[in-house]
């Protein structure tokens, strides 16, 4: 694997803190539906779906996937609408009633704060924040190129009395602000009900087994090469794919692709990662305490401190470690900071350790097997190869 090394001023460009979000008030169709007209949407990494084309884009190269958020008072709905790619919902805050279905009258789900929803493609879903302050759903998507949005049939109507339109090729025309409709590109209009009747049903039980609340989390009791070692004992609990986990014995809740992994990554002040490095761009996002992310080696070496909501972008073949500096007081009730960690790629994220970090393990016992797995390394000297 070749060396990345990062520069300072990359690094910087790379990190994303709650200070750098731009809302963009008018992302979508449904901006002066009420009950609908005061969401704040967010692109961190990728367009998403956004279909203004003046949405602040804090990062633009691909990822294998989009990162942005959500925000919305009380009361304000996200109306219906149908996604091509995976989409997954991560509460940072809020109480949302998810809904499905044309009529979101499918099934609901009530979310509360640290729950992971993943939506199928290819259904209708809104939400709505019932809860009293501001809320807010960060967002994943699957792809680089998501393919834009379907809205609901009952949607596209109510804007339409608005003055508002969505062009075939994702542009949101505003006449009452002056835009005109274009020549020769057709409007987007309501999917038709031949269509409609072709879309997945999904029960309650089925909608809720792709839900993982915190009481769900099942963190691995040995994920890594550097549990154990001093500074290396974070604790990894996987949500969507195989990611990162060498645990041999580790399933995810959801194994179906994504187009990136995600898991749950917690650990107590003075513990992190060690020194690793892998081929997949990886995103760090901070949902409680203070981490330090270390990344190049030696005299290169370049040190970023994320809080709450602060994230990193890192290039894939980069060193890094991560360290939790001090649980906080957003910290969870056991003590420990919280970092959601997403990986592109439905494979296994295979990680390469520093030299130093594979000494220190195989002094303590363990190394890895040919698979990429733990094993004790008492069982593992006594193989022998294939003639």
């Amino acid at each position: 694997m070749t060396d990345m090394v990062v520069s300072s001023s990359e690094v910087a460009r790379r990190t994303i803190r709650r200070s750098d979000w731009v809302a963009e008030k008018a992302a979508f169709i449904d901006c002066r539906t009420p009950g609908s007209d005061r969401k704040s949407n967010y692109a961190f990494i990728g367009p998403g779906v956004s279909q203004n084309a003046k949405q602040f884009i804090n990062l633009s190269e691909a990822h294998g996937y989009n990162v942005g958020a959500a925000g919305m008072p009380n009361g304000v709905n996200n109306n219906l609408h149908l996604h091509f790619t995976a989409e997954v919902f991560i509460n940072f805050g809020g109480t949302f009633r998810v809904r499905w279905g044309v009529d979101g009258k499918q099934g609901e789900y009530l979310s509360h704060d640290g729950d992971v929803i993943s939506v199928p493609s290819w259904i209708f879903r809104g939400f709505t924040n019932e809860g009293p302050d501001d809320g807010l759903l960060l967002t994943i998507l699957g792809q680089d190129t998501t393919g834009g949005i379907i809205w609901g049939p009952s949607v596209l109507k109510e804007a339409e009395s608005y003055g508002l339109h969505l062009t075939a090729d994702n542009r949101l025309i505003d006449t009452v602000a002056g835009d005109e409709l274009p020549v020769g590109v057709p409007l987007i209009k309501p999917m038709k009900q031949e269509y409609i009747d072709e879309l997945t049903t999904y029960s309650l039980e089925e909608m809720r087994a792709r839900v993982t609340q915190p009481g769900d989390r099942q963190y691995g009791r040995r994920s890594f090469l550097c549990t154990g070692l001093p500074g290396g004992s974070a604790e990894l609990s996987q949500v969507i794919g195989y990611g990162m986990s060498e645990d041999r014995r580790a399933v995810p809740r959801l194994h179906e692709p994504h187009s990136f992994n995600l898991a749950w990554l917690r650990a107590r002040a003075g513990e992190g990662l060690l020194r690793h490095r892998h081929s997949k761009t990886q995103t760090l996002l901070v949902k409680s305490g203070r981490w330090q992310v270390t990344l190049n080696t030696g005299a290169a070496a370049e040190t970023v401190v994320l809080q709450a909501q602060d994230m990193l972008s890192v290039l894939p073949n980069s060193w890094r470690r991560f360290e939790l500096l001090e649980a906080g007081a957003d910290a969870a009730t056991d003590g420990t900071g919280e970092l959601l960690v997403v990986n592109a790629g439905d494979d296994r994220v295979r990680i390469d350790w520093a030299p130093e970090v594979v000494q220190a393990a195989f002094d303590a016992g363990w190394m890895l097997d040919p698979n990429g797995y733990l094993a004790p390394v008492a069982v593992m000297i006594t193989a022998t190869e294939d003639d």
